[in-house]
């Protein structure tokens, strides 16, 4: 029997206990099914109360049960949906009595969506943007899978496609007309004039993304410097709880901790790196040689210090390098930076405010070249406020206009690429020869239909759909 053909059920609520759990049916016996468990088939879209039973017609549950017959439903199926009470023996018993029908088996991880995508009920920018809504941490991530959910990027790819294919069909009547005088060329003069405006569309779109695909996965921020100068307080800070292991000894971290915290909506990991030294302890060294990689490839670096201002292991290249002197607590004279913790060198930020003093409250300086020194005490939480805004102002900066962009992901990214280079070479190639242009515009909307998963994309659907939860 073909995958299709078989019906599959799921929990598509949370994992139990709970207050009440959903348990979905999908497929041709998905009302047979409802029918033998509930008593009848209750009336379509309305939710119906019933006293869910099984083969030995032993009482499971007291429900609430829907009927959705297909094509008018979410997955294009016939669809039952259950709502139980959420308890693990409530589910195990309604599990059993569903699968104890013929042809009934437990869903795949993501086999909802894809009978749905399979059955046309959505294009594949569409099943993206519902894989991102459901792993969605904050509030601009759900704001952009939404809009992908809604057809933002799908709609514009069908009206693409079929502008291109109206090009093509002038192209291709110029060749069929070839002998009709002036008829051939004013139909490419059209189809050309069409096909550039497409191209620079799409090009502009392309120039205009680029930061929304990291709204995905964040933006990391990596909290270095030597050991034993606060690292792992201030991310206890940051997280509102204890992640990390605070001690008065050098190298207490050893590995790296991650928090992921959402500042404005936007999703940003920091990360808690060992303290950056010399040292013999192979345990240490391994500690020292994961942060340099974390540190390496970070968005932006918390370079943490005290008041002596260590240089070793200053991050070397072009990350963006913050100054944050800790434990101002701890300081005499008013708490003043003296100019030789300020003058740390930075390939970035070069020479950090040489002569330049920070008092506790001050707003936070930065060097010639963009560089930001806060003063902050990571136990009492002085200064942590003017910090948290920097990072939330460079989230902001570093996002740029990624609301109601376009391209939320590299795979999209590369197609469009794909699309603007055969326009190109389309209007390249038209005076070699309408039959090559022609060429071009087919390969254009064909990478346009692999956008929107319409031809060939065998190769990508279960990288996409095995990502999806269960019962989704």
């Amino acid at each position: 029997m073909h995958p299709q053909d078989q019906t599959i059920f799921a929990l598509s609520s949370g994992r139990p206990p709970s207050a009440v759990a959903i348990v979905r049916v999908s497929g041709l016996q998905a009302g047979e099914v409802l029918t033998r468990l509930a008593g009848r088939l209750p009336k379509p879209r309305f939710a119906t109360r019933a006293l869910l039973r099984d083969e030995n017609k032993q009482a499971i549950d007291d429900a609430v049960v829907l009927w959705f017959p297909g094509p008018g439903s979410a997955t294009g199926e016939d669809v039952a949906e259950f709502h139980v009470h959420g308890s693990r023996a409530v589910l195990v018993a309604l599990f059993a009595a569903i699968s104890a029908n013929p042809g009934v088996r437990a869903a795949e991880a993501g086999e909802f969506t894809r009978r749905a995508f399979e059955n046309g009920k959505l294009d594949l920018t569409e099943a993206e943007g519902l894989d991102d809504l459901i792993h969605a941490d904050t509030d601009r991530q759900r704001r952009q899978a939404l809009r992908q959910l809604q057809g933002l990027l799908g709609d514009r790819a069908r009206n693409w496609r079929e502008r291109i294919i109206e090009a093509a069909a002038l192209i291709e009547a110029g060749i069929d007309f070839s002998d009709e005088g002036d008829v051939p060329g004013e139909l490419i003069v059209s189809a050309l004039k069409r096909i550039e405006g497409l191209h620079d569309e799409i090009a502009e779109v392309l120039a205009g993304e680029g930061k929304a695909e990291r709204l995905r996965d964040g933006i990391v921020v990596a909290i270095a410097g030597p050991p034993n100068v606060g690292k792992s307080t201030l991310i206890n800070q940051l997280a509102r709880r204890e992640v990390a292991i605070v001690s008065p000894h050098a190298g207490t971290t050893r590995d790296v901790i991650e928090v992921h915290l959402d500042l404005d909506g936007f999703p940003v990991t920091v990360i808690d790196t060992a303290g950056i030294r010399d040292t013999d302890d192979p345990v240490e060294q391994e500690g020292v040689r994961r942060a340099r990689g974390r540190v390496a490839e970070a968005d932006l670096v918390l370079w943490l210090t005290d008041a002596q201002g260590s240089e070793e292991g200053w991050p070397n290249g072009t990350i963006p390098v913050w100054k944050v002197q800790n434990k101002i607590d701890l300081e005499n004279i008013n708490h003043v930076l003296t100019s030789t913790a300020l003058s740390v060198a930075s390939p970035l930020v070069g020479r950090i405010g040489s002569t330049q003093a920070i008092r506790e409250g001050d707003e936070p300086q930065a060097s010639e070249s963009g560089g930001k020194i806060f003063a902050i005490s990571a136990k009492r939480g002085d200064g942590l406020p003017e910090l948290i805004g920097g990072l939330v102002e460079f989230a902001t900066d570093f996002f740029g206009r990624s609301e109601g962009a376009l391209v939320t992901r590299a795979r999209q990214r590369e197609l469009l690429g794909q699309v603007a280079s055969s326009l190109r070479r389309c209007m390249d190639l038209v005076e070699e020869g309408e039959e090559l242009a022609a060429e071009e515009l087919r390969a254009a909307s064909y990478s346009l239909g692999r956008l929107l998963g319409r031809v060939d994309v065998e190769d990508v659907l279960g990288a996409i759909f095995q990502k999806f939860c269960i019962g989704k």
